[in-house]
């Protein structure tokens, strides 16, 4: 996490302006950590009660478990998106608030069992389709308040997996998914 903040922080040290794609630029191949971090983040958050916050933070799990599929090497997104404007101020005020957060997760989470928590390479197959997954279940779980809250426990720890190349992640993202579908299909067989 320290590594992607100090690139972040150096892409915005003395830019008047930056862009999208600066961004995606210093973040590199890692760029698909974060983009499933942040909506992970906002659903596991009391956000995820916002009507329709849910399903559209599963539009954009879909579309990086998407590209993670088709084995881009960073993610894509269309010119007019690329273009949007980054206000470096503002990226350097976020990395110095997420400093402290990133030294503690930084003790905890350490490169293990890379292969699983690789972007490319067969192990990236599993990886996007458990978040293709876990994103097509977000729509109708909106229905229950705050029912996503498990979809982005596990969406956070993937994000989290791949920014520090920590396949030990990965796989406790795995049981914790199966657990739910567990406990979910537990509860719907005792309605039957």
């Amino acid at each position: 996490m320290e590594d992607l903040l100090d690139r972040l922080a150096r892409a915005a040290e003395n830019q008047p302006r930056m862009s999208v794609a600066d961004l995606l630029d210093a973040a590199g191949a890692r760029s698909f950590g974060p983009l499933l971090l942040v909506p992970g983040v906002i659903v596991l958050s009391p956000l995820s009660g916002v009507p329709g916050l849910p399903t559209a933070m599963a539009l954009v799990v879909l579309l990086v478990a998407t590209q993670l599929l088709l084995r881009r090497r960073s993610f894509w997104l269309p010119g007019w998106a690329l273009r949007r404007p980054v206000r470096p101020r503002l990226l350097q005020r976020a990395v110095r608030a997420l400093r402290p957060v990133s030294r503690v997760l930084d003790r905890l989470i350490r490169p293990r069992l890379r292969v699983l928590a690789a972007t490319s390479g067969g192990a990236a197959y599993p990886v996007a389709l458990l978040c293709m997954v876990i994103a097509l279940t977000m729509p109708p779980l909106e229905l229950v308040p705050f029912a996503n809250s498990l979809a982005g426990a596990v969406l956070t720890v993937i994000g989290l997996a791949l920014v520090a190349g920590d396949g030990l992640l990965v796989l406790a993202a795995a049981v914790i998914c199966a657990a739910g579908i567990g406990v979910a299909a537990f509860n719907l067989s005792g309605l039957g």
